[in-house]
């Protein structure tokens, strides 16, 4: 078929045309890929738009991406995410000339609004005692990766290391004294590592404005401010680009789009059940693969257009290998229920739509 027909046929997919182009294009152009090591060790293999097997880094590299985000948990049961396998993927990330972003979860599991549990080794520490421990183990951290960019903390929209880091009552301060310590590390490591800070709820600019109008108050510094973007959960794109405007204006910094993902179908590839299941969850864009790129496409259009850093897509490559489930406790039987959000599908190829654009 010659190109018109197949555009005319709906078998090839033109991307809009791009909004209006912040001049520097979108720098963080990032994929999380916290899971791969464990799917890696699982024999888990990925291939190119051809159909060829290929490092799942240079897939992603030639789809666009010039970013890693890899997600550090304390000391995880499951043995991965830690210290050890994160250094060693931040070197394998380096070597397929990406950059690399830590995201500290200051704990030894998930981190995100509905819990930020303190690790086991930090238990019973004080508020004091917590300031330093997060300086000494960013710094740790630090020194071993040499990030580009650092994430104090994940998605900490009331806080971290509860109870003592948590918001209560709007006050800011002790949350505000371990932002510092992080802020802190991280510069004294490398002063031009670019600090992050993480909320969820990038549909809300009351949401925005309470925390980082909080933070700001107490003295807190950070160089990019950092949200979760999932249009299933957070709302249109017309009010994205309002909030994200809003938030550089008010706080003088860049912003990121530090995770976002869409369905490319809505089969359900393990034992357990899938959290996205409709047929089209946003805007009538249906959940394919050609619907999953054109979400994509226009979250990163509406970033550029509001003149932000980037997209960073979350586990692009978490497809449903058995072994690589969720739960840091029984990673081996907890199963997956995000592997219809992968830009691989359940054969391991990249979706071939899927474009992380400048």
């Amino acid at each position: 078929m010659k190109l018109a027909a197949l555009i005319a046929a709906g078998l090839l997919l033109v991307p809009a045309a791009p909004a209006a182009a912040h001049p520097k294009g979108l720098d963080m152009r990032g994929a999380d890929v916290s899971t791969l090591p464990r799917a890696l060790d699982l024999g888990a293999r990925f291939y190119d738009v051809r159909g060829h097997r290929a490092d799942p880094y240079e897939i992603l590299k030639k789809a666009g991406v010039n970013y890693v985000r890899l997600r550090i948990w304390n000391n995880p049961t499951s043995g991965y995410n830690n210290k050890a396998e994160v250094v060693a993927q931040a070197r394998e990330a380096r070597r397929h000339g990406l950059k690399v972003l830590i995201d500290f979860h200051y704990s030894d599991t998930w981190a995100d609004p509905g819990k930020q549990f303190i690790p086991a080794s930090w238990a019973g520490h004080d508020l004091a005692q917590l300031q330093k421990d997060v300086y000494d183990y960013t710094y740790d951290v630090c020194k071993a990766t040499s990030p580009d960019s650092v994430q104090i903390g994940n998605e900490i929209n009331t806080g971290m290391l509860w109870p003592e880091g948590q918001v209560v009552n709007s006050d800011f301060g002790p949350l505000a004294s371990l932002l510092k310590s992080g802020y802190n590390a991280a510069k004294a490591c490398n002063r031009k590592t670019q600090v992050l800070i993480h909320t969820a709820d990038a549909g809300s600019i009351g949401a925005a404005h309470w925390f980082y109008d909080g933070i700001a108050a107490q003295g807190v510094k950070w160089d990019v401010t950092a949200l979760s973007y999932y249009c299933m959960w957070h709302g249109d794109l017309t009010n994205l680009g309002s909030v994200l405007t809003d938030v550089q204006a008010r706080y003088g910094k860049p912003a990121v789009i530090a995770e976002t993902a869409y369905p490319y179908t809505t089969e359900n590839y393990d034992h357990l059940e899938n959290i996205i299941t409709s047929a089209a969850p946003c805007d009538g864009i249906p959940a394919t693969q050609q619907g999953q790129a054109t979400e994509f496409t226009q979250v990163q259009d509406t970033v550029r257009a509001a003149g932000g850093l980037g997209v960073f897509y979350w586990e692009p490559t978490w497809t449903a290998v058995d072994g690589n489930g969720w739960d840091t406790e029984d990673i081996e039987n907890s199963g997956n229920a995000w592997e219809n959000m992968a830009t691989f599908d359940d054969h391991g190829r990249i979706n071939p739509y899927v474009r992380w654009g400048r």
